[in-house]
């Protein structure tokens, strides 16, 4: 009796949930597959879940473009605060459609509503409005985040962009050109620097080189008759990972049918959306970005000739990274700074205040969809983003930690985890790994061979194959690309389906799920992870054969001979040309700076004092921050500074004091010839300053001695961490 249960019983009970099962998800396919073509049929479809109102569409702008400026609007249990700066969130078009950074709740757009920010949104249509181009596309973008400013005049701060994937590096572009916009830009996953990474990493960049250049970017928009299919794009992100693509995602589906159908028939509703691009676009980005690597060396310029250099941002830049992103690791997220800058000082010399974070595991889709990381890294972002706009220019790297039983001082820090901004040099980065001067020469073969390429295709094959194209030609094609059929098989467009739903209703009604400790459940499980294990081998495999193949290729002397590449001692090192204007006005602000040490009050005496008493432990912490956001607040509003000049304030004290130390430090009580009284509270305000963070280092402890008997008064005795 217990051999046929455990047989006969087991078989029956297994194979029945198994057909239940596979009824279900044939439903679910079947509802994905209706939800595409609704979404389709739609003008603008997008995948937020969020009440939005349009402000501008930029089809009515002097140079159109399929972009829109949207604003989001709050939730009834949401207060918007009027003085805090407004967030714009911008989406990737990559591809896909719009509102992925709104489609949770827990998502970039619900964090800065619920942080009391008025919140917009820069989505696009499905469709570009013929001969519209990237630098159009910028423009717009500009007039977009300027509108927003005028809507929010007693905002305290420029707006905040948060700009996902692609749209980090369009953001950066309008950024470059037009300084005086933006406030704090955060980039979420966005690669910047193309040609960085690491051996044995990063397969998608040698993509480009596999194909022999841009040439088949410009075959696929002349087969789309002067349009290219976003499913392409969509194609090669699914590439990278084989074991999800074709076994891991579908089979937990099918295997977790009864709970997960919700999560991925929301997520498909965004990845089966592909949208188009102009072929003009996305051969500028083919040749420009992924095989020129124009952006970070500065070698892109405007139909003006204006070049677009990325030094010429102000604002602070955050970049947000993760180890689990195969689509841009940090390499290609961060290197740019190495690019643009020899070191540090540098940096600061140019008042940029760069700062970047990473995450240990989140995928590249994750950076922006994550519940998770909504909750912690998006949040503790948005909550110390004035904070961030405040900081002296630099490099720094954002770390967020728990909160502990002896984090001092927990009443100024907002939220469960601590946001401290750690100082860092290039060779921090550069230990994530970077090119040698070998791998950028073989990059450089790749783009010599591209230009070649791509005009032998002009030349030889682009009219015939314009020639030989229609319209209707090109839209059967997009109609007949995989990742849309996929969708397609499964709709209501296949008359098969129709008595999916009758069954699957059926199946509910009776639905019998597999015991956990079902044998064959096992064996199910197993052989799913041997299929998953295949296939990530196989995929491991050909990326190791296609890096085999792009590294003795493009590094053969022969091809560099042919592509006019000289030796590597005629080579100078890959990065962004001197600007002697930019060296020039670096020069002046030293030379001013040697006359300001003795002027300024005494918010410059306690802003440099602060510096100068933390400068040997190198990091701060928002709660130093909101210590002395609540000091400037119970000041009246007419006796405040206003952010822009405090951040000013601060860089100029910053630079003084890296200058020449001493004579920062000797010079403090020319600040505070004023009444005793008013050096008193400027003494107490920054003993709550430097008290904020926790005790002080032996160090420190000496540097804020020596600074009390400068504001003429005796040391206390203790200065435990008690604020």
């Amino acid at each position: 009796m217990a051999q046929e249960k455990f047989g006969l019983g087991a078989a029956a009970e297994y194979w029945t949930d198994a057909w239940q099962r596979t009824v279900l998800c044939l439903e679910t396919l079947n509802e994905r597959g209706n939800t595409a073509l609704a979404q389709a049929a739609k003008e603008v479809p997008h995948v937020l879940t969020f009440q939005a109102d349009v402000v501008l569409d930029g089809r009515r702008l002097e140079r159109p473009v399929n972009y829109a400026l949207v604003r989001i609007v709050p939730p009834p249990d949401v207060t918007i605060d009027p003085a805090k700066p407004p967030i714009i969130v911008v989406d990737p078009r990559a591809g896909h459609g719009p509102g992925i950074g709104g489609m949770k709740p827990d998502s970039e757009i619900g964090v800065a509503l619920r942080a009391g920010h008025a919140t917009y949104f820069i989505g696009f249509l499905p469709k570009p409005v013929p001969g519209q181009t990237i630098e159009d596309v910028c423009r717009a973008e500009a007039i977009f985040i300027a509108a927003v400013a005028a809507r929010h005049p007693e905002a305290e701060g420029k707006p905040i962009i948060i700009a996902n994937c692609q749209a980090g590096w369009q953001i950066m572009m309008t950024a470059a050109v037009r300084p005086d916009l933006a406030g704090v830009i955060m980039l979420a996953g966005a690669p910047l620097s193309y040609w960085a990474g690491v051996h044995g990493k990063n397969p998608m960049r040698y993509l480009g080189g596999s194909l022999g250049g841009t040439w088949l970017t410009a075959l696929s928009g002349d087969l789309g008759a002067g349009i290219f299919d976003g499913a392409n794009l969509v194609a090669n992100f699914e590439s990278l990972n084989l074991a999800n693509t074709y076994w891991t995602k579908p089979y937990n589906v099918y295997s977790k049918v009864d709970s997960e159908t919700e999560r991925f028939l929301e997520f498909e509703t965004w990845w089966g959306s592909p949208v188009l691009l102009n072929a003009g676009e996305m051969e500028w980005i083919a040749d420009n970005l992924f095989v020129g690597n124009k952006l970070s060396t500065g070698e892109l310029r405007t139909s003006e000739g204006v070049r677009i250099d990325l030094r010429n941002i102000k604002s602070p830049i955050v970049c947000f990274c993760s180890w689990g992103d195969d689509i841009t690791p940090p390499q290609q997220a961060l290197d740019w700074v190495l690019d643009l800058y020899d070191d540090v000082s540098e940096i600061i010399v140019n008042g940029q205040t760069i700062v970047y974070s990473l995450h240990h595991s989140i995928g590249h889709l994750g950076i922006f969809v994550s519940g998770k990381v909504a909750a912690k890294e998006h949040r503790e972002f948005v909550s110390c983003m004035e904070m961030i706009e405040a900081t002296p220019p630099g490099l720094y790297e954002a770390v967020i930690s728990d909160l502990g039983e002896e984090t001092a001082n927990r009443d100024l820090v907002d939220g469960k985890y601590l946001f401290r901004l750690e100082p860092r040099t290039l060779d921090d980065i550069r230990a994530f790994g970077v090119n040698s001067p070998e791998d950028d020469k073989r990059f450089a073969a790749v783009a010599r061979l591209s230009e070649i390429n791509l005009g032998l295709y002009r030349t030889f094959a682009e009219p015939w194959v314009r020639a030989a194209v229609t319209e209707p030609m090109a839209e059967a094609m997009r109609a007949m690309h995989p990742h849309r059929l996929r969708f397609d098989l499964f709709s209501d467009r296949n008359p098969f389906m129709s008595a999916i739903k009758p069954m699957a209703e059926q199946v509910r009604a009776n639905r019998e799920p597999v015991g956990a400790d079902n044998p064959l459940l096992a064996m199910e499980k197993q052989a799913s992870s041997q299929i998953t294990a295949a296939l990530e081998r196989w995929g491991e495999m050909r990326d190791r054969m296609t890096e085999a193949f792009f590294l003795t290729t493009y590094g053969s002397p022969l091809l560099h001979a042919m592509v006019g590449l000289g030796s590597p001692r005629d080579e100078t090192p890959h990065g962004v040309e001197r600007d002697l204007v930019r060296e020039a006005a670096a020069a002046k602000l030293r030379i001013a700076l040697e006359g300001r040490f003795e002027e300024g009050g005494i918010e410059e005496a306690v802003l440099r004092a602060l510096i100068y008493v933390r400068r040997p432990e190198g990091g701060f912490d928002e709660r130093g921050y909101r210590m002395l956001k609540n000091i400037r607040e119970s000041r009246k509003s007419n006796e405040r500074l206003s952010l822009a000049r405090f951040r000013e304030m601060l860089n100029e004290q910053l630079q003084l004091v890296l200058l020449d130390e001493e004579r920062a430090v000797v010079a403090l009580p020319k600040l505070l010839e004023t009444d005793e009284s008013d050096t008193a509270a400027a003494l107490g305000a920054l003993r709550k300053l430097v008290g904020a963070a926790g005790a002080l280092d032996p160090e420190g402890e000496r540097r804020l001695a020596r600074v009390e008997k400068l504001f003429g008064a005796k040391p206390t005795k203790s200065r435990k961490a008690n604020g």
